[in-house]
């Protein structure tokens, strides 16, 4: 099974960078190796409106991601909590992405959603998430699946280090980490196992 986390984040070692690498390393503890993080430090979607994503001339960040994307079985999407919403760039880029030529980007998919926070949140982007992603994959007439269990990390800051490692000894987090990775890991088999 081919594992890709977007860590939707725009700045340089974010707190979604750390929660990123600490569902990687989780996936790799769990027994997969073919997961990639695609980290939006670098991104260069245009706004919507302002142009667009061509698929026949994409920049190096928008081929990785695409790439990453069109061969997973299990999308994590990480996104960190603004105000009690999702960050514009991951608003904008399914934008952008919710047409014929990247359909294919919502079929045949897991997804399964966490929101960051350096205090006590995340919740409130990963259901605005779910509710999009859904009209997505509906729109698109696009056969996928949302996990049910989303996850809020809160105080990322103090519970990873910028290697994405515990960076103290609270096991509620790591086992609630623990719990969503397993969770989300088994939707994706069960959907991979029904599938035509």
């Amino acid at each position: 099974m081919n594992i890709t986390i977007l860590s939707t984040s725009p700045r340089k070692n974010s707190s979604s960078l750390r929660f990123s690498k600490y569902l990687k390393s989780l996936s790799q503890e769990a027994g997969f190796d073919q997961i990639e993080i695609v980290d939006f430090e670098n991104y260069d979607v245009p706004f919507f409106g302002q142009g667009f994503i061509k698929k026949d001339n994409l920049s190096a960040f928008q081929e990785k991601l695409i790439s990453a994307w069109a061969k997973a079985d299990l999308v994590f999407i990480v996104m960190p909590e603004y105000n009690w919403f999702p960050d514009a760039e991951l608003i904008n880029l399914l934008n952008q992405l919710g047409g014929k030529d990247f359909a294919h980007l919502f079929g045949e998919k897991t997804f399964a959603l966490a929101g960051v926070s350096s205090g006590r949140g995340g919740k409130l982007p990963a259901i605005e998430m779910t509710v999009m992603l859904g009209k997505l994959i509906n729109f698109l007439n696009q056969y996928s699946v949302i996990s049910s269990r989303i996850y809020e990390s809160h105080e990322t800051h103090v519970n990873l280090n910028e290697n994405g490692e515990l960076a103290n000894d609270n096991t509620v987090y790591e086992n609630s980490v623990k719990a969503f990775v397993d969770y989300s890991i088994q939707i994706a088999q069960r959907w991979n196992r029904g599938k035509a």
